[in-house]
């Protein structure tokens, strides 16, 4: 009677393990696997029978064995919890993700705890894995993340040309000014204007001259480096901010802006529209009382650029 009682218990213990939707697995100190339920065999393919008694590493070689020894000790010395969240580590066992085909996930997310299981003497001997699927809790979080950051995207890149709106832009050139006055690096502003650009849109339309404002933009991109800062100010008018970049260097690539603008041809409708460009140019220097200033530097010099005939380069004195 006491046999079946224990294969009753036996069974129960079994069913248990096998209805519940987790995974649970029992190490030794070793970690080779002492327990490994259904969950687990559904997920990995891998029977009970196959992996009894061998080392957890051998069977899954993508977890990190000298991290995970080190994860699980204070399960084994302190004889507390340990809990792995997905934020920190994706997963521990790849397994597939069993979501519909829609699902982004090509891996299960999981949430794990690490419990100390004391033996009749009090030692912990051994360690149980709980497995927690939190795949849908993942992506929902993941994607939500991405949403965010394409709608922060958004809030400071100009639509038409890619490159950075006007008040993304200017928050950077004030932090790059208080920067530039806590250091002895130089840095330097541009200031570009389309020369005659209303004669564009009258002539050919306001869809043409679109065109032509992304062209520059995408000279700009090609002229300027990703430390450089470059952004739409106006309609027409162009600021970049070159951080850690003396004059000297910066009229080298005002010069190259300006004649990549003078040979471009936009092809719109079937017409080809030639354009040009007035460029402006301010080092920082300390004696600016503000950013404003710095500004209205550059400005002045490519007001002078255009006074001067357009098409040209002016350094601001």
């Amino acid at each position: 009677m006491a046999v079946d009682n224990s294969l009753a218990e036996m069974h129960w213990k079994h069913d248990l393990l096998g209805s519940i939707e987790v995974g649970i697995v029992v190490l030794d100190k070793e970690f080779n696997v002492q327990v490994w339920n259904q969950f687990m065999e559904n997920h990995s393919s891998i029977v009970p029978g196959m992996i009894q008694d061998k080392n957890i590493f051998e069977f899954f070689p993508e977890i990190d064995q000298q991290w995970f020894t080190r994860k699980a000790a204070p399960a084994f010395s302190l004889k507390s919890p340990v809990f792995i969240i997905w934020e920190q580590r994706p997963y521990l066992f790849h397994f597939d993700c069993n979501r519909p085909i829609t699902s982004q996930a090509n891996h299960m997310y999981q949430n794990i705890t690490i419990f100390p299981l004391a033996s009749l003497t009090g030692e912990v001997e051994q360690v149980c894995l709980v497995i927690y699927d939190v795949t849908d809790e993942a992506v929902t979080r993941l994607d939500m993340q991405m949403l965010n950051a394409q709608l922060e995207e958004l809030g400071r890149v100009d639509g038409l040309t890619g490159l950075y709106n006007r008040r993304f832009w200017e928050e950077q050139f004030v932090m790059e000014f208080k920067r530039s006055l806590r250091s002895d690096n130089p840095s330097t502003l541009i200031m570009l204007d389309i020369d005659h650009f209303k004669k564009v849109n009258d002539t050919y339309g306001h869809p043409a001259g679109d065109e032509v404002i992304k062209a520059l933009a995408g000279i700009i991109k090609k002229a300027t480096r990703e430390t450089d800062i470059a952004g739409r100010y106006g309609g027409e008018e162009f600021a970049i901010l070159l951080p850690d970049t003396p004059v000297a260097n910066v009229e080298f690539v005002s010069e190259r802006i300006r004649r990549l603008v003078e040979k471009c041809v936009v092809e719109y409708d079937e017409i080809n529209i030639s354009f040009t460009v007035s460029i402006g140019i301010a080092g920082f220097v300390k004696t600016h009382k503000d950013s404003t200033q710095w500004l209205d530097s550059a400005d002045k010099a490519l007001y002078k650029a255009k006074e001067s005939g357009r098409n040209r380069v002016v350094l601001a004195v």
